[in-house]
């Protein structure tokens, strides 16, 4: 096994025994990706330190145990191991996303460590942000153990949320691939929403803004049930825009947002008008894959998968705005936007949701060429570069 080149907060912290945190009651905020470079989860290190009692245990969406799948609400309980109850903040109402009063009563300070992969609608950010509010509401300090951004920290893409499509895919107006750490975030969050809370982030040892998460040598633990691998991670922050169709974005198989399509589409046709516009960086392949559960379940579907040749230029957004499209165009009357209520919100499309806004939906309908589409981007993600600037630790 390699060893680490980088160490995360966790890393650092343990090594220290927690002595900075000793004498306080703390509730960690986590899912089970929060283990050190030898797969030691937090919650066990927390329990172990001299002088730290840990009193709260706070799960994210999936769970604290990450088992439970997308939108499915998950329910309190126990872990018997350390003898702490688990909060879930994902629950069947919107109301459950952010820590109550009441959660907090034993806790003297929150610890949190929520590996995230670096796109805006994976929830895990959303979480932090909800739990920094609700400690800048109680007088809680905060402790956020930093990761390295699994994407790197240079890239930025996406559209930016826009005023009347926040929602828990997008609580505040960022791109879709932000190209910070969860430590980073924190700080921007603080300042941009004037959040009056004592926060400090445990900086990581040796990470580079340049570094893809397999060059850390970190060691990679699903942070969810459909993120198996960090190839899955590259693709996820354009191929989660198919969660907003009645397409299958994957899940239920093996490689769930690499793989992607329809019973009705032919993969072969669809790999052969994408290869016409000469994507740079990733190559489609032309499957047939039957999911098991989910979208679909236990029937043939033709599409795509997509296999990154060169991450340095593959612009994962802009690459499912063109297979969106095309996908789209293949359709035909079988194609729809999802309609049911998304993350807790009903009156708003889901894709719209995603997307932070109505503008790409109703230029997709409309048939305008990708690159017409994502114009308006360049100027969200020049902006964005620029605010991000005062709260970049790396």
């Amino acid at each position: 096994m390699l060893r680490p080149i980088v160490r995360t907060g966790l890393d650092l912290l343990a090594a220290e025994y927690f002595t900075p945190l000793r004498g306080l009651r703390l509730g960690v905020v986590t899912n089970p990706a929060g283990v050190d470079a030898n797969f030691r989860h937090v919650t066990e290190l927390v329990s172990a330190a001299p002088g730290v009692r840990l009193v709260a245990i706070f799960g994210p969406e999936h769970g604290f145990g990450g088992a439970a799948q997308d939108l499915h609400g998950v329910e309190h309980a126990f872990d018997a191991r350390t003898g702490c109850p688990i909060i879930s903040l994902y629950g069947e109402t919107g109301e459950t996303l952010k820590p109550k009063p009441e959660h907090l009563r034993s806790v003297d300070a929150l610890l949190i460590d929520l590996p995230d992969i670096g796109s805006r609608y994976y929830t895990f950010q959303a979480t932090m942000l909800y739990c920094l509010e609700a400690a800048a509401e109680n007088d809680l300090p905060v402790v956020i153990l930093d990761r390295p951004n699994p994407l790197g920290g240079i890239q930025i893409e996406g559209p930016t949320i826009q005023p009347d499509f926040v929602s828990f895919v997008g609580p505040h107006p960022i791109p879709t691939r932000h190209g910070l750490t969860i430590g980073e975030l924190a700080l921007l969050y603080k300042s941009e929403r004037k959040l009056n809370v004592t926060l400090h982030v445990v900086r990581c040892q040796g990470w580079e803004r340049s570094l893809y998460f397999d060059e850390t040598f970190l060691p990679w633990v699903l942070p969810s049930p459909n993120m198996p691998t960090f190839d899955t991670a590259l693709v996820y922050p354009g191929q989660c825009l198919l969660e907003g169709t009645n397409l299958s974005e994957g899940r239920g198989t093996t490689r769930p947002f690499e793989l992607c399509g329809a019973p009705w589409l032919s993969a072969r046709r669809l790999c052969q008008r994408l290869e016409r516009q000469e994507i740079p960086g990733v190559v489609f392949r032309p499957p047939s894959f039957r999911p098991p559960f989910h979208k679909f379940a236990g029937q043939l579907c033709g599409g795509v998968q997509l296999h990154v040749t060169d991450r340095n230029v593959f612009r994962p957004v802009r690459t499912s705005l063109s297979l969106l499209a095309a996908l789209h165009a293949e359709s035909g009357e079988h194609f729809h936007w999802r309609t049911e209520p998304y993350e807790f919100v009903a009156d708003k499309l889901a894709i719209d949701l995603l997307f932070g806004g109505s503008r790409e939906r109703l230029a997709l309908q409309a048939g305008l060429p990708s690159g017409q589409i994502t114009r308006p981007w360049q100027e969200e993600e020049t902006a964005f570069r620029a605010r991000r600037e005062p709260f970049l630790l790396y």
